[in-house]
Formats: structure tokens, sequence, C-alpha cells
């Protein structure tokens, strides 16, 4: 996968430990990543398709990542939001789907589920490429 195709991570989380090592096992992915320490602050930066996805916590100071999810779904509603907490509640849990969450992670993370989950965005994303919709996609 060349530069280029590599898609861009946001990760929203205001424990820096966190953000950190999400960072560097995309890093060492080779999937470039921006962090952001409140939802406020990614949502300033935000341009539409600057992001391939999403990684939100659900409790921080000022905006929560529920309301994120809500905003970035209704700005752009295919891009894959993944809700990661410290706490396991299964109410906040269907609440984060039913908002358009693509996964719900409890802290701590292991990195397979990481792993696991870009590896099905950058699957669906090859999925419905252009190429993909031309016929263009070398299947056969």
């Amino acid at each position: 996968m060349s530069v280029l195709e590599t898609p861009l991570i946001a990760v929203v989380d205001d424990d820096e430990t966190v953000r950190e090592a999400v960072a560097e096992l995309l890093y060492v992915l080779g999937v470039p990543c921006k962090c952001f320490d409140r939802a406020e602050a990614f949502l300033e930066a935000y341009i539409p398709g600057q992001f391939a996805w999403l990684l939100t916590d659900v409790r921080m100071p000022g905006m929560g990542g529920l309301e994120l999810l809500r905003r970035v779904k209704a700005m752009e509603p295919s891009m894959p939001v993944i809700v990661l907490t410290s706490y396991r509640d299964s109410l906040l849990e269907a609440r984060a789907l039913e908002c358009g969450a693509t996964a719900y992670l409890t802290k701590p993370v292991a990195d397979c589920d990481i792993i696991d989950l870009l590896a099905s965005a950058i699957d669906h994303d090859l999925e419905h490429s252009p190429l993909d919709e031309r016929g263009d996609s070398g299947n056969g």
C-alpha cells in the first residue's frame, strides 16, 4: 500500500497514555494518525474526507464521545467510528451502536482488536473503491 493509499486515522482521547499507545501501534503498522486531546479540537481541525476513520473515547471533558459520534455521522455518514471506553456498560454500548458506531471497545484495548478493525475498514474501503464500481478491480 502506498503512502497515498494509506488512511489517516483520527484518535480522540483525553488520556495521553491511550493516545500515545494507539499512535505508536498505528505507526508500527505504517498507518498515519492525528491525535486530539478533546472532541472540540478534532472538530476544529476537521475537513471532510481527511480521515479514513475515527477512534474516540466516550467520557472526556467538554464534549463526550457519543456527541462527537453524532456530529461526525451527520457530517460524514460513511466514516467508521470506533468508540473506546473504560466503562463496561451495555446501555452505553447500545446507544453508541444506535448512533452509528462501527465498534465499541473497552479499555484496555488489545492491539489485535485495533488491527482487526483497521483491516476491516481498509477492506471495506477497497470493496467500495471507484475501481471496483467500474469493474476494474482485477478480480477476473
